[in-house]
């Protein structure tokens, strides 16, 4: 137990404390203890919005290259929005801030340049989250809870960077600017958003609210007079107003973690949770599956058994070793490395076929899905199957992301 305030102090023991040599109780004096008062909205538990703020999860990938468009690309929860404003790697980094507790970092590393941005051009990094995990901050009422970010940053860019707050149920925004003062030096932020007490958060498990770190922004989004630093629906110009530009040079490089959004006016610690604990809450957004995932067998991964329904379809009810989290909302289905050659379709013959197509079918209440493969020919109506991956590089990667 953690006590807040003066270190408690054990009161003297007597002999009803003692039973044959045996210490049987340790008295605490009341007035040594005291007890720590929950503020409106605060949260002792979970109390980072943020999933994945250490950087720690990765799923997909752990670093891409070459990249001239966004996505979910390497760190979990964490999208990038790029838009012609330049080449990047983004990886999964082991630079982080000494001495802080951090092992990883998301890295940003500009390898074509665009020193002269068009209007519409923007780099962002952004996360979005789900309505009902928000209700406490009681938004729209005149109790609304303000909210503190912090995180760790490192660039070579010095200069202003925006970070924007967005209500998507109220088309609502605010933002708040940081500078990176000193080239090639962890800093730590922290910045505060006045409660909204104009519109509500949907309750649901739909996106409500999105985090945006602004890396360069054309003059569509940056060409205002004033950047919006209160709750309401702003010109689109003053959305990042004094951004610097990340991509004007292939020296630039940007690093974050440690990333909490909490209720409240100031910022505590950060909020480390266990490994198992992070990955499972990533899980309930992103689940990768296959040989590359799960390490199994040396390249090969058994992902479900079913029936053949035509000679160039199956369904597979039965994904051996499924989601280990209900998913947010049904999935879509993609593969990532290799190609369909790498997936097999065995019939209870022994005979295999590769696929044409992958695709989830339907889901059940618990949101587990039917995986459903079509091919060309080769399979009996009726026959059991089972559906597996050969290949170490390939994985099959069902997403529920806002």
């Amino acid at each position: 137990m953690a006590y807040i305030g003066k270190t408690p102090t054990p009161a003297p023991l007597t002999s009803s404390d003692i039973t044959d040599g045996i210490i049987t109780t340790t008295k605490i004096a009341d007035a040594n203890v005291t007890n720590p008062k929950l503020t409106s909205g605060s949260q002792q538990n979970f109390r980072n919005i943020i999933i994945n703020g250490d950087m720690s999860i990765a799923q997909r990938e752990t670093s891409v290259t070459g990249k001239t468009d966004g996505g979910y690309l390497t760190c979990d929860r964490w999208n990038v929005i790029l838009t012609t404003a330049g080449t990047y790697s983004i990886s999964q980094s082991t630079e982080v801030p000494s001495g802080q507790g951090f092992a990883k970092s998301m890295k940003f590393d500009c390898t074509t340049a665009d020193a002269s941005l068009a209007a519409g051009d923007n780099l962002r990094l952004q996360s979005k989250f789900e309505g009902q995990n928000l209700q406490y901050l009681k938004k729209g009422t005149s109790s609304a809870e303000s909210l503190t970010l912090s995180f760790w940053v490192k660039s070579n860019k010095t200069g202003t960077y925006i970070v924007e707050l967005e209500d998507k149920d109220n088309t609502r925004k605010i933002s708040k600017s940081y500078t990176i003062s000193s080239a090639d030096t962890w800093e730590k932020k922290t910045l505060t958003y006045d409660g909204d007490t104009t519109g509500a958060f949907d309750n649901d498990n739909a996106r409500s609210l999105d985090l945006m770190f602004w890396l360069a922004a054309g003059s569509t989004f940056s060409g205002g007079t004033t950047l919006n630093t209160s709750w309401g629906a702003p010109s689109t110009a003053d959305r990042a107003v004094g951004q610097v530009n990340l991509s004007d040079s292939t020296s630039n490089e940007w690093y974050i973690t440690g990333v909490q959004l909490e209720a409240g006016t100031s910022a505590s610690d950060f909020e480390f949770l266990p490994f198992d604990i992070n990955l499972a809450r990533c899980h309930r957004y992103c689940y990768v599956m296959g040989a590359a995932a799960n390490a199994e067998n040396g390249g090969q991964f058994t992902v479900g058994s079913g029936m053949c329904r035509s000679s160039g379809s199956s369904i597979f009810t039965d994904i051996v070793g499924s989601y280990p989290q209900p998913l947010r909302t049904l999935p879509s289905l993609t593969q990532v490395g290799g190609d369909t050659s790498d997936i097999f379709c065995y019939k209870t013959n022994g005979t295999s076929a590769n696929p044409s197509s992958i695709s989830v079918a339907r889901n059940t209440i618990t949101l587990k899905v039917t995986n459903n493969m079509g091919l060309s020919s080769g399979l009996t109506a009726g026959n059991a199957t089972i559906q597996q991956i050969q290949e170490s590089d390939t994985n099959l990667v069902f997403s529920a992301e806002l």
